[in-house]
């Protein structure tokens, strides 16, 4: 870890007191209109998420279109994120590649000095097994100078990193320092929780089960839809980790209890899934006047139809 010192929030940190508990953002890689990185929306997107209580932001991950840019856009956008942030918030790289010896030589040769941890997805369309996987990460964590959290994602990759895979890996290196599980099975979450050791972090991947996760011991998320509703998503993050405290403080009783039936964002999340992530978060972030709506393909913007939508929910939601 860095020696940068960042304010831990203190309702947070009286719960788990590692810098990636709370509510982390999966933020997205800004265009302008000539398909370039947009360096001014970045820093808008800075100032509209440190204000929000948010502990974190992902860089370049699944929602970030890391894999349709070059490598000089990448550091481009490191260095532009890094200097955005100003060291208030603490920064993960999303770095990854279904080549283990490639990834390791590019974690090697990327300047990771703006950051306190990387996150890498099971490698995917391989179809590796599950000791493939296993030494994947071992091979991961002893290239990287920072912490790892290992990203389960089968729904793109293909490949399920089991617990049993997940359990010895957290055993085996302490470099690895916990879990993105974003496969929406919560039973999953409750046996990490008994099994993996007492510092590992088990991270919410799913906005979906986002809440149902929280309560049966995911230590937060790194949510999509918060790049949108950074506050919305923290209140909910503090009423669900203080539910079951008999000495709530008074700001958090304030908050209404939460529950997943009727989370006000549940239209929302299925609203900017519906045709595919970042395109759905980015048009709601383009009504905010945050940034554009633009996407590389083989992504493409909404349809009109669903923007009518989302523009619908947003008004209400403002309303």
């Amino acid at each position: 870890m860095s020696a940068r010192k960042y304010k831990i929030n203190p309702f947070i940190n009286q719960k788990n007191k590692s810098i990636f508990a709370g509510v982390g953002i999966a933020i997205v890689t800004p265009f302008n209109n000539y398909d370039k990185i947009d360096k001014e929306a970045i820093y808008k997107l800075s100032d509209h998420l440190f204000f929000s209580g948010i502990s974190y932001v992902v860089v370049q991950g699944t929602t970030g279109e890391q894999s349709v840019l070059n490598h000089k856009e990448k550091q481009e956008l490191n260095s532009t994120f890094i200097d955005a942030f100003k060291n208030r918030i603490p920064l993960v790289l999303g770095i990854s590649s279904n080549n283990t010896k490639y990834l390791c030589d590019l974690i090697l040769k990327t300047d990771l000095s703006g950051f306190e941890a990387i996150m890498s997805v099971c490698p995917y369309y391989n179809k590796p097994s599950q000791d493939g996987i296993f030494q994947h990460f071992v091979k991961v964590s002893e290239a990287s100078s920072v912490p790892v959290i290992l990203y389960n994602v089968p729904g793109r990759t293909s490949c399920d990193i089991s617990n049993d895979t997940i359990i010895k890996l957290s055993k085996y290196s302490t470099n690895i320092i916990g879990i993105k599980e974003a496969s929406g099975d919560i039973s999953r979450i409750l046996e990490l929780r008994k099994k993996t050791r007492k510092d590992f972090l088990i991270i919410s991947g799913d906005d979906f089960t986002m809440i149902d996760a929280i309560k049966n011991g995911a230590d937060g998320i790194i949510s999509v839809a918060a790049n949108a509703f950074p506050s919305i998503i923290y209140k909910a993050y503090l009423s669900l980790i203080w539910e079951n405290d008999n000495d709530i403080p008074d700001q958090i009783k304030k908050i209404p209890k939460i529950e997943s039936s009727n989370f006000i964002l549940n239209e929302f999340f299925n609203l900017i899934f519906e045709e595919g992530n970042p395109s759905g978060i980015k048009f709601a972030l383009k009504y905010l006047n945050l940034c554009t709506d633009k996407v590389r393909l083989p992504l493409t913007e909404i349809s009109d139809n669903l923007k009518s939508r989302i523009s619908d929910y947003m008004n209400k939601i403002k309303s």
